[in-house]
């Protein structure tokens, strides 16, 4: 009998802790709201990977950022907040003094409007911490209409924001 009496409070505390997020899809939508794929992240030694699966998006070069709100308010997007910055660094990868947390590469979108490929997010993390993509108001990724020039500030002169995606802990694996 005593043996079983000291296995609940182990149980009970083991139950308490939460899980660490390894993986989680955030599904983008366009300016109407609409659904224009996935982009799943995942926790990896050098970063965050980020998996692409869109559809529905303009031809051509976007700029991609990860984003300090975790709001997508359409039609403009302008809820998600600013690039994810918590180094107080300078914009664009190409920026010599370093870049944002949220800058990332472009993405390229074929003529069908879709695109399927990998990105690397070396400056930010799922774990808790500075780079965390989970602070207090949360992180979204945002697609731009036109390419990220690498070094023009704020944001790369990318233009308007075309899709959101909420990075959620609800859309966790």
């Amino acid at each position: 009998m005593k043996r079983v009496w000291m296995m609940i409070p182990i149980i009970l505390l083991t139950g308490c802790l939460e899980k660490e997020i390894t993986k989680l899809d955030v599904k983008m939508v366009n300016d109407k709201g609409d659904s224009v794929g996935t982009i799943t992240i995942q926790e990896v030694s050098s970063g965050v990977k980020l998996y692409l699966k869109l559809n529905g998006l303009p031809p051509g070069e976007h700029a991609l950022h990860i984003y300090d709100k975790g709001q997508c308010k359409t039609p403009d997007f302008k809820s998600a907040g600013e690039h994810l910055n918590p180094d107080d660094k300078e914009h664009g990868l190409l920026h010599p003094k370093g870049s944002h947390a949220g800058d990332l590469p472009n993405l390229i979108v074929d003529d069908d409007g879709s695109v399927k490929g990998e990105l690397m997010a070396a400056n930010v993390t799922l774990k808790e911490g500075k780079k965390s993509l989970f602070p207090k108001d949360g992180t979204s990724l945002v697609i731009h209409e036109e390419k990220d020039d690498g070094m023009t500030q704020p944001e790369g002169d990318s233009g308007a924001r075309i899709a959101c995606g909420e990075i959620s802990k609800d859309g966790k694996k």
